[in-house]
This record gives C-alpha cells, structure tokens and sequence, in this order.
C-alpha cells in the first residue's frame, strides 16, 4: 500500500493517541511530526482519561484502533523483557471481542465450504452466534446423530482486512524503527512480525484443528484435561466443527466453589499440566488465559480442565526444550553458576561471556526473591526478570520462548486465581524431575535406538567406505576441517592414536548397533545381554578416545 493511501489511516492513528493522552509516543517517537501541528483541531481527552495511567489510556487506544490493533497489543503485552510491567499488565487485559457479523453469512460460508446445504449437513443449525472474535465467530449446531457441537466459522473477507491492517502495521513499525528513541529493544518490525505469523496461523482453520487433535491425543484418558473432539468430515480451511463441551471459565470462581470442587487440587493440576505439555509432549497451549481454559463442573471426585480455541499452540526445539529443562531445574535448586553455564552451552550467549559475572547477575536477581515464602514466589515473574538481565550479556531470544513466557504467566495467574496459597515451586519441582528422569533414561535412549535401528542398518554397509574415504580425503589434505594431516601423522604415535580411535570406534559402534539389533528383534529376551552390548561398546569408545599428550 502506498504511503498516499495510508495517509488517512496514519491520520486516524494519530487522532486516536493524542485522543488519548498519548503524546509521549508521539513526541518521542517523532513518528507523526506533520501532524502534531493539527492537534488543537482534536478535543480535549475527558477527564476521566487523563487520570488514567498511562497502560489503561493505551489499551483504550488499541481497542479504538480496531481488532488487529489489539493482536497488536496482546503479542506485546508477552514482551515483558522489552516493556515496562505496568503497560504489560493493562495489555493483558485487551479481548478482541468484536459484534457478531450476520448468521445468514454464516451459514452462506458453511454451504460454500463444506459443498453442501447446511440442512443437510446438520439436523440444527443456530444462526445466532454463541461467541464472535475478530478473526471468527461461533455458532451451535446439532450432528444429525443428536450429537451436539459448536462451528467455528471464519469472518467473511478477514483475509484481505488482516493484509490490509498489516501493511499500515509495517508501515507504523518502520517509522518506529527507524525514529523512535529505544527501538533497538522494543524492535517494532519483530513485534509486527509475531503479530503477522499469528494472525496468518489463525486464518486456517483446519490448522487448528490439527492442533486440536494432537493435544486430545496427548491427554487421551481425559482425568486431567479434555479436548473437543475434531468433526474433520465437517471442516476445512474455512470452517471447523468441535465437539460442544460444557464447563464455566477458570476464574469464576463462585460458579467452582458452589459445585463443591477443590480448588486447590484444581490449581495444582493446571501447573502439572503446563510442564507436562511443555517438557513431555513439547506441544502446548499458547493462549492459556481463563476464556480458553474451563473447568469441568460435572467432576467432582476428580476435577478437570477443559480446553478452548486451539488457534496458537506453540513447540519447541529439541534443544531448546532440554536446555530450558535443565535450567528450570538448576533455578529450582538455587545453583546460578549452573544457570550461567547452560545459556552458553544452549547457544543463547556468545561464548566469550564472563560466566562469573553472568552468575553474579543472575544471583542478584534471584536472591531477593528466595527471602519471600515459596508460596509466593513467581516462576514467571523470576522468569521474565532473568530474560532482562540476560539481555544485558547479548542474549538471543527465539520466539518461541517468549510464547512459552507468555503461556507460564498464564498458567501461575489461573492458579494463583484458583488458590492464591499455592505453592508452585513445590508442585513443579517434581512434576520436572519425573519428565526428565522418564524423557532421558536409559529405557527411553533405546527405545529412540529402535526407531532409528532402520535408518541405521540402512546405512551400515556404507560405514567402512565412507571412513575409508574421508581417512583417504585427510591423508590427501583434500579435508583439512578435521585436522591438517601433516600435524596428524607427524609421529609414529600419532598414527598409533589414529588407528587405535578408528578400531574401537568401529567396534564401539558394532556393539551398540548389536545391543539395539537384539533389543528390537527379540524384546522378550533377557535385557541383560543387549545391556551388556551396550556396556562393551561403551567401554570401547573409552578405550579408544584420543588422548590428550602431556
């Protein structure tokens, strides 16, 4: 869009922050200077605004702006590294309820997706909306069978509005970029970006419907928590059928405690929850806030969640989920120098930080918190602290732990709702300790050796020419990333250490190959003998490890 069309739109913007008292963006930014001079042409913010603190007046702001204003504002109400804690919180606050648009639309758009009148489709179908959001709105319906469910259906032309609304974003952002006095830690275009790759997820539907499905896949028993079934006969990119469920929000907390449900065991289990779809699955819910989050009022005996609106999930890296693991558990146990070394062994830090003055900062920002009661403490909060510490030492933080950032606050502010006692070091401390004891044990490395075992006895008989090949290639000085040969075979030991690391190295790996060979071919067998491959192969990689010359 042309900087000429966006004129107006930049003007209304304008008009909305000074509506708001919300000069200093202005002024500091240098963002809108042209139009500062027509100020006087807008009234006066009552009086009831100008008493309010500046995160209220923004978040007001946002909602006036429009729907992708307020995506805009809640992706950075979870930049708590980058924003003072008072805008955060307000931006918390923003919902992007919006009025429903026409349930005549709606059904028009079921027919034209799913390629079928909606009577045939469903035995009922409520043109009026249970819900209505910025991207989609929802409307019950009966299965033909009697079964009942609810039909996410997406807002007619949403996809050329959300274009439309990112241009002038990406426009707002590279003004702020380029003018505003702290970009480089508000990084604008990075927050535009978040807001874009979010809006573009929730767009497709049957997304979230995979999303939906995998989550009841991982809580399959349903004790803990109970996701919709997925109707995909009924569903497309456009449309999404779930299965209706009834519950009450977690935080209406009068609804919870008249039908006699522990709140506190309640609370306890939606901590256990998030670590477990963060560390056992590595698949959560990124949208955790109390309107996607209810409580099962029908169990009584054993309290359960129930989840909602599977738009944004978020996963990790293998690596990163091991490294955050490993750090949770080192915060746990009060060992900073630990949490020092494993961002740089994670590749969060450059490796040239000062891991002394790293832990020192990390200790500063820990030890007034451990003086409060455990029950206190916020993992989140103590979380979010140590990103803006770290920011300090150049840390690199990848998106997808600032969604997890965002999640955690969720999660501990539905627990503290539900029980303002708990104590969540002490329910996650060993939640932690048993995922990683299960996810990194002995039994779990084989099992990943028997999947693998394939792939492996695939390329097995390629193994001896292609060390042959690259020996040749470093003998040659063809490969010198490895070592220059004519440092290797400078002495007769050298050569001794070479042939000695391939030989056991070979065997090394036969019998680790072995051990996984019997343990997927014959599972009924004893396990000591695969075990006692497995320790021999071990046992000769040790063997043949070059060492180090004194």
């Amino acid at each position: 869009m042309t900087p000429l069309r966006l004129a107006p739109r930049l003007f209304r913007v304008a008009a909305i922050l000074i509506k708001y008292q919300l000069d200093e963006l202005v002024d500091g930014a240098h963002l809108l200077g042209p139009l500062k001079a027509v100020r006087l042409l807008f009234p006066r913010a009552p009086a009831e605004v100008r008493g309010l603190p500046r995160g209220a007046r923004l978040r007001l702001a946002l909602n006036e702006l429009g729907p992708i204003f307020v995506k805009a504002g809640q992706v950075l109400s979870t930049r708590r590294d980058l924003i003072p804690a008072d805008v955060a919180d307000e931006l918390a606050l923003l919902q992007d309820q919006v009025p429903p648009f026409p349930g005549t639309e709606a059904r028009a758009i079921v027919e034209r997706e799913l390629k079928a009148p909606v009577t045939t489709l469903y035995a009922r179908f409520d043109e009026q909306a249970l819900a209505s959001a910025s991207i989609a709105q929802v409307h019950a319906a009966t299965l033909h069978d009697g079964r009942e469910v609810v039909v996410k259906v997406l807002r007619p032309g949403i996809d050329r509005r959300i274009a439309r609304d990112i241009d002038l974003l990406h426009t707002l952002g590279s003004l702020a970029q380029r003018w505003h006095p702290n970009a480089d830690k508000i990084r604008p275009l990075d927050v535009v970006a978040e807001v874009e790759k979010m809006l573009s997820n929730e767009l497709d539907l049957q997304r979230e419907g995979a999303s939906a499905s995998l989550l009841r896949r991982n809580f399959a028993s349903g004790i803990d928590l109970y996701v919709p079934e997925v109707h995909w006969d009924l569903s497309t990119q456009g449309v999404l059928t779930l299965e209706r469920v009834h519950g009450v929000s977690a935080d209406d907390i009068a609804a919870i405690d008249a039908a006699g449900l522990d709140r506190k065991r309640l609370a306890e289990k939606g901590v256990r929850l998030f670590y477990e779809q963060v560390f056992r699955d590595n698949f959560f819910h990124a949208d955790a806030h109390p309107g996607n989050i209810w409580v099962d009022l029908g169990r009584i005996d054993e309290p359960r969640f129930i989840a909602l609106d599977f738009g944004i999930m978020g996963s990790l890296p293998e690596a990163d989920q091991y490294w955050l693991a490993e750090n949770f558990i080192a915060l746990f146990e009060r060992d900073y120098a630990r949490i020092a070394q494993l961002h740089v062994a994670a590749g969060w830090m450059p490796a040239n930080v000062r891991l002394d003055e790293l832990e020192a900062e990390v200790r500063t920002v820990c030890e007034p918190y451990f003086t409060r009661p455990l029950s206190q403490i916020s993992i989140a909060e103590l979380v979010v602290k140590l990103f803006q510490t770290a920011r300090r030492f150049e840390l690199t933080l990848q998106p997808q732990l600032i969604l997890l950032q965002k999640t955690l606050l969720n999660i501990e502010g539905v627990g503290r709702m539900l029980d303002p006692e708990i104590d969540i070091w002490a329910v996650a401390h060993p939640v932690l300790r048993r995922i990683l004891r299960e996810r990194y044990s002995v039994r779990a490395a084989l099992r990943d050796v028997r999947r693998r075992l394939p792939e492996w006895m695939h390329m097995a008989p390629r193994v001896p020419e292609l060390v042959r090949d690259a020996l040749r290639q470093v003998a040659s000085g063809e490969r010198r990333e490895v070592a220059d040969p004519r440092v290797l075979l400078q002495t007769r030991d050298t050569a001794r250490q070479l042939h000695r690391v391939l030989a056991c190295g070979l065997l090394g790996a036969a019998l680790l190959v072995g051990g996984a060979v019997l343990f997927a071919l014959a599972p009924r067998l004893h396990a000591s003998l695969p075990a006692a491959c497995v320790a021999a192969g071990l046992v000769a990689f040790a063997v043949g490890w070059p060492r180090r010359s004194s």
